[in-house]
């Protein structure tokens, strides 16, 4: 019996044991279980977090690419202008340069009419100059020629009816010379008043 008391203190024992044992397996298992909670909880967290921040991280970059699309659209755009510009400036400058070639070739044909009008204007007033002391020298010889005409006139009207008979009488004769001598000075003193082109 004492065997028996003995086995069964010792089974005692060893069930005590065995229950404190099993109790601290149960706490360290428990304390594990509450630590792998925690880290399994900790990991849910950071697991949550990173998606949230994942899910942040994927919105900022759809904004992104539609504000990068915006900016390209908008670039594109400017670009279109620019060329559209561009060649708006250089219609313009050719059709400047259009006009600016007709305007120099229209200048030059009025420069040559201008210089051929001048070159007419100054021929025309030598010419004029030269008919005007022509017409001055023929004026003069006029006037001479109205004053022989004039002394003709006045020696024929001064002869007396006699002396008319005489001059043109083939007999006597006597004044005929003198008559033809007079009427050959006269003559050339008309044919020295002749206008000379």
């Amino acid at each position: 019996m004492r065997l028996l008391r003995l086995s069964s203190v010792a089974i005692l024992t060893l069930m005590v044991v065995s229950t404190a044992r099993a109790d601290q397996e149960s706490d360290r298992l428990r304390e594990a279980l509450r630590s792998a909670t925690a880290q399994a909880r900790a990991a849910e967290d950071q697991r949550a977090a990173l998606q949230a921040k994942l899910t942040a991280t994927e919105q900022e970059r759809d904004r992104l690419r539609k504000q990068s699309d915006a900016y390209r659209a908008q670039v594109k755009e400017a670009e279109q202008a620019y060329r559209q510009a561009v060649k708006d400036f250089n219609d313009r400058i050719a059709e400047r340069d259009d006009s600016l070639e007709k305007w120099k070739s229209a200048y030059g044909e009025a420069a040559a009419v201008a210089r051929t009008k001048d070159a007419e204007r100054a021929k025309f007033e030598a010419d004029a100059t030269a008919f005007k002391a022509s017409t001055k020298a023929c004026e003069a010889k006029n006037v001479r020629l109205a004053k022989i005409a004039d002394d003709v006139v006045r020696q024929y009207e001064a002869m007396d009816p006699l002396e008319k008979v005489l001059d043109h009488d083939p007999v006597f004769g006597l004044k005929r010379v003198e008559h033809q001598n007079a009427a050959q000075d006269f003559r050339d003193k008309i044919l020295e008043q002749k206008a000379k082109p």
